[in-house]
């Protein structure tokens, strides 16, 4: 059987971290509360009644200026359909201004889509004079999406919204970046369709990959804004009245390419096969960030369903991890590379804040989560009873400064419980003494009364044995590389091997096990007659 150490450890030509795709919001911070529209259009504007019909018609100024943006540049307009990818209806124009080599508007497609925008109520305010309240709401209204060829990102688009407050998107992608960058500086390369296939220095490419950064990200968006057609102008720009990003989806990937393509499907499958149950809350968190900086402690807040969806199209497999609001993919990629992909559709879900500078945090995060997963599967796939660590715990031995340390003795019910809790939560930001013993208390049943000095106990016995650390002046606890180990090892024998083959001599075990089973079974039976040893009464 393929295992993934084989594969990962001899078999890889290729590794590299990148971002993907990068899909932001933008937005006007103050312009976000009816009061500040008020303040907007009196202040701001000089106009004496806050009205929507000021609105009306910034948004008809707006758009008679992308006609005649598109009019002068022979820029085509397209209306997209309900149902079209818009990607697909652009590419005809993106490939045509690749050709070219210049940076510019391929495209401007027109939709109409679902807004958070202001509307407007009308008050009475006494002697016949007309006044207006504003609130946010879900609108169907005019979006302009400007596809754009860019010397260093190639394709992106920039969709700007015709109604107040001009909600804006962007998005790139950074592995097109790379490549772009890459091709600059004369590095040798061949493309995945996303991605990288080979490359004359691996090293180099990635020191690329790490170059790209919030601030290269601002700059594109702050290089289109002063080409584009927009509602807002300079003028506005002065007063503060101007767009800021924010991250709403940022993929960060891990692709591993293999020498030998032919073992990437068997291979992909069989750890498909072996992590069917990573979707489950005690091993999404074997991924993920466990608890926020506010609720030291306390288990996740989790109202969406964890849960591990496999997906199979064009004979393709792919495992897909969800979380909150974010997800993590495993799949081949052009049945040559392994990609890993941590999907982050809400900062919050990793503690990071949405503004786009804290896309540095947020990308190592996500890094963290890749690298864990296939931590987590080497280890899966990869635990021999010949571990040094599963001899030093198995039994009472004492440490280098002459302490003593406890045993962990497989198969006892809390010493199970408590590798099972330390599944659960092998997290980024690690556990504490009360999230791991709420964890514990789970697994050993409701009528368990598993106290804060036994949590006390098998935390001092998990340090001692070396399974568990704790972090620099704080109350957290991380597992060590011997921990994970002895944890994955101890709860994948004692669940998946041992308790199928206890039940194995009844249904639903196959028959042919339940027939060999009967046949050891009776052989050991007359081993014991012939010793003239009388059963237990």
């Amino acid at each position: 059987m393929v295992n993934i150490n084989d594969v990962l450890d001899g078999h890889v030509v290729l590794e590299i971290e990148c971002l993907d795709r990068i899909y932001l919001n933008g937005y006007v911070p103050i312009l976000q509360v009816g009061g500040q529209v008020i303040r907007f259009m009196r202040e701001h504007l000089g106009k004496n009644i806050p009205s929507p019909a000021i609105l009306e018609k910034l948004g008809t100024r707006f758009r008679a200026a992308v006609r005649d943006f598109a009019d002068v540049h022979q820029i085509p307009i397209v209306q997209f359909k309900k149902d079209d990818r818009k990607i697909d209806v652009m590419q005809r124009f993106l490939s045509a201004q690749e050709k070219s080599g210049i940076s510019g508007v391929v495209a401007i497609g027109v939709a109409q889509e679902y807004q958070n925008v202001f509307a407007a109520t009308q008050r009475d305010k006494g002697a016949g004079v007309p006044w207006y309240s504003f609130t946010k709401a879900d609108r169907r209204v005019t979006c302009y999406y400007f596809y754009l060829w860019d010397d260093d990102f190639g394709a992106g688009f920039i969709k700007v919204c015709a109604y107040f407050p001009y909600p804006v998107k962007v998005w790139v992608n950074g592995h097109e970046w790379a490549k772009r960058q890459a091709s600059k500086v004369g590095l040798g390369f061949t493309s995945l369709s996303n991605g990288f296939k080979s490359c004359d220095d691996p090293a180099a490419l990635q020191r690329i990959c790490d170059t790209l950064t919030s601030s290269t990200i601002q700059d594109f968006f702050d290089r289109w804004m002063d080409r584009l057609p927009l509602p807002l102008d300079d003028y506005d720009r002065q007063f503060g009245y101007w767009w800021e990003l924010s991250m709403r989806q940022i993929e960060t990937s891990r692709t591993l390419v293999f020498d030998a393509p032919r073992h990437a499907r068997s291979f992909f499958e069989s750890l498909i096969t072996d992590n069917l149950d990573i979707g489950r809350p005690e091993t999404v968190e074997l991924l993920f960030t466990g608890h926020g900086p506010h609720h030291l402690g306390h288990p996740i807040v989790n109202r969406t369903p964890y849960k591990t969806k496999i997906v199979t199209a064009d004979t393709q497999v792919s495992l897909n991890v969800f979380f909150k609001h974010s997800r993590v993919k495993q799949y081949l990629k052009d049945g040559r590379a392994l990609r890993v992909e941590t999907v982050i559709n809400s900062p919050r879900d990793l503690q990071c804040l949405r503004r786009l500078e804290h896309l540095p945090e947020l990308q190592q995060k996500a890094r963290d989560i890749n690298a864990r997963l296939l931590d987590t599967e080497r280890v899966g796939q990869g635990c021999v009873l010949a571990s040094p660590a599963f001899e030093r715990v198995a039994s009472p031995t004492t440490t280098v400064d002459g302490r003593r340390a406890p045993a962990m003795r497989f198969g006892d019910p809390r010493v199970m419980a408590l590798l099972d809790a330390l599944c659960a939560s092998i997290t980024v930001l690690g556990f504490t003494h009360r999230s791991l013993r709420a964890r514990v208390n789970t697994f050993l049943g409701s009528d368990a009364d598993y106290t804060t000095h036994q949590m006390s106990y098998d935390l001092a016995r998990l340090r001692l044995n070396g399974l568990i650390a704790r972090h620099e002046h704080s109350n957290r606890y991380f597992l060590t590389p011997d921990g994970l180990r002895v944890a994955l090892f101890f709860t994948k024998v004692h669940h998946r091997l041992l308790t199928p083959l206890l039940a194995a001599d009844q249904p639903p075990a196959p028959d042919i096990l339940r027939d060999a089973l009967r046949t050891i079974d009776r052989h050991v039976t007359g081993y014991i007659d012939n010793a003239r040893l009388g059963k237990a009464a």
